[in-house]
């Protein structure tokens, strides 16, 4: 049922977008290794790979697509320092769009892990994006941590953020339902108020007023 209805609202969209969808889902499910171009021909829906090829010369290219769109799209959700105000809209960005694409944070945490083996030096150029904007979020963060320990402050918050999408399956022992939005919201309060902590900043007043219930 899931899929005839993307079926129905893919038949509206530009095909290579089709596409990307398509194989983000399946590479953040099984990895580079475990996706096939017939696999993602079937989850399309389009009768032949010959369609596939037409917008992506092989799958290491469609693989690189699909990486570089993700965060190129999270790159321009937190271009801003790390001040209170700040924090709240960088979260609630971040948070709306991994919300809208659960599958990128899985993808992502694939890509740094096991797909490194096969494609390490286009997959650290595709995520290094993301370690720099965030670097740049956190300016003004020497303020509170050493100089030395600012790399592991942006990979503790990166984890913070992504880690609760991309283990979702894992979170549902704990977690009635964790992609839900009465889920999404409470980790969204949770994050404004943690991040808040980590960075020396003043929590905005529902993320204050969360930390008491």
């Amino acid at each position: 049922m899931a899929r005839q209805a993307r079926a129905q609202i893919d038949e509206l969209r530009p095909t290579r977008d089709v596409i990307l969808d398509a194989a983000e889902r399946l590479f953040a499910e099984r990895g580079y290794a475990g996706v096939s171009m017939r696999d993602i021909t079937a989850e399309t829906g389009l009768k032949n790979q010959a369609s596939l090829y037409h917008h992506f010369r092989n799958k290491r290219a469609l693989y690189q697509a699909v990486l570089a769109r993700g965060v190129s799209q999270i790159t321009t959700l937190m271009p801003e320092p790390a001040r209170s105000m700040e924090i709240d809209n960088n979260i609630d960005r971040l948070l709306d769009y991994l919300g809208q694409h659960p599958h990128l944070a899985r993808l992502i945490q694939r890509a740094a892990l096991d797909d490194s083996r096969y494609l390490g030096s286009t997959v650290r150029k595709v995520l290094n994006p993301i370690y720099a904007q965030g670097r740049q979020a956190l300016s003004g963060a020497d303020a509170v941590w050493e100089r030395d320990e600012i790399p592991h402050l942006a990979a503790g918050l990166y984890h913070l953020i992504f880690s609760y999408f991309a283990n979702a399956e894992l979170l549902a022992v704990f977690i009635d339902d964790p992609l839900g939005p009465a889920a999404v919201e409470r980790q969204r309060r949770f994050l404004k108020a943690a991040v808040a902590l980590l960075l020396g900043v003043q929590a905005s007043a529902p993320a204050r007023q969360a930390e008491r219930v």
